[in-house]
């Protein structure tokens, strides 16, 4: 297998969700993106999309976060990046919940799309998706390790919010 080429990481058809379909459906589309369109999308600001992701963790993370990986987890910048899209997100785990953050990030994850959305809804090992370089994580590896644990032992998320 190509490092950083993903195997199709889809269930069936009648184990997605309307969301799952969605979003696969999507990041298949951009595939095709002319390279100029994400250097575009990612001169964008990083503020919406960073917003939207905060308020989807608050739904789906922050209440499955004990008060232990709260405070663990607290504090540092975290960006994600959607190299297929040419989106990135920066956030962090606040007192309240996960808010947008200017600050540089501690860890950077970077990957396309489809890994990233397998590894949330638990189609795809995290390790298999760094091992073969679908995902990479830079920056404090000590944080990355915790987050990626922390993450591994709360199973996969977004179940009760999308299904059809």
């Amino acid at each position: 297998m190509t490092p950083g080429i993903c195997r199709d990481p889809s269930p069936p058809e009648d184990a997605r969700s309307w969301l799952d379909t969605l979003i696969l459906s999507f990041t298949r589309l951009t595939r095709g993106a002319p390279p100029g369109l994400r250097g575009l999308v990612r001169a964008l600001p990083m503020q919406p999309p960073s917003f939207l992701l905060a308020r989807a963790l608050d739904r789906w993370l922050l209440p499955r976060l004990d008060t232990a990986s709260r405070e663990a987890l607290r504090g540092p910048a975290v960006e994600l990046e959607l190299q297929d899209l040419g989106m990135r997100a920066r956030l962090r785990l606040g007192a309240r919940g996960f808010e947008t953050c200017e600050h540089a990030p501690i860890v950077t994850i970077r990957g396309r799309a489809e890994a990233l959305w397998s590894l949330v809804r638990g189609w795809e090992d995290a390790d298999r998706l760094f091992f073969e370089r679908a995902l990479v994580l830079e920056g404090d590896t000590e944080f990355g390790l915790l987050l990626k644990n922390t993450l591994d032992a709360l199973g996969p998320l977004g179940d009760a919010g999308v299904r059809s």
